[in-house]
């Protein structure tokens, strides 16, 4: 209960969540892990590519653990966790980094994607992440087509994508993040003035990008 009333001091986020993406290869099988509150850790292991991730997300203050997509190769394994950064120096080969949710929360994902060998499906080979409070990365070679989704005045929430031995792709879920100026104004004025808005703004389509609602 303290844990939900201190998100929503940080940060209002609207559960009418944007798919963007994704970015890479057409190999593996679909997956998508879907929208939630937030995202506490980002685990992967990589080494000339991505060959996995898995994400801890936050939902509604439970921490909800989602599935490792990819496989098994890599030599470096990146952990988010609520550590500090000076920690980093002092981990080899393990390299943990700090999301201290809720008051640090993803706000940019960029990459690369190329084909490993020569006539192989594109795979992404590198990724970095940017929150609102610090960057991390990049991980992985930086070699190929650059991707980069930065999120102006929203959040990242949830992850989706492609996956086999490596991970072929990556999308994102994204939920505009709304001030709580914005959020206690939006109480003041009334319902009715809330819906006059978002009618005259309408759902955003432009591409990749989807409009969807969580569940």
């Amino acid at each position: 209960q303290q844990q939900q009333q201190q998100v929503q001091r940080k940060m209002v986020v609207s559960k009418k969540l944007m798919k963007v993406g994704p970015w890479g290869g057409t190999g593996g099988h679909p997956w998508d892990d879907g929208g939630h509150t937030g995202i506490r850790s980002i685990t992967m292991s990589y080494d000339r590519c991505i060959d996995s991730i898995s994400l801890e997300y936050d939902r509604d203050g439970l921490a909800v653990p989602g599935e490792r997509h990819g496989g098994a190769g890599g030599n470096q394994t990146t952990k988010a966790r609520t550590l500090t950064v000076n920690s980093l120096d002092k981990i080899s080969r393990i390299l943990q980094i700090g999301l201290s949710f809720p008051d640090e929360y993803l706000t940019a994902v960029s990459g690369h994607y190329s084909p490993i060998a020569a006539g192989g499906s594109p795979v992404i080979r590198s990724l970095a992440f940017r929150t609102n409070l610090r960057a991390y990365g990049p991980f992985g070679a930086a070699e190929g087509t650059p991707f980069t989704f930065p999120v102006d005045g929203g959040v990242i929430v949830g992850f989706c994508g492609r996956s086999g031995w490596q991970l072929d792709a990556v999308g994102l879920y994204v939920a505009p993040l709304r001030p709580e100026t914005m959020y206690h104004r939006v109480h003041k004025l009334g319902l009715t003035a809330y819906r006059a808005v978002m009618h005259r703004i309408g759902p955003q389509q432009n591409g990749n990008v989807q409009t969807t609602r969580k569940a």
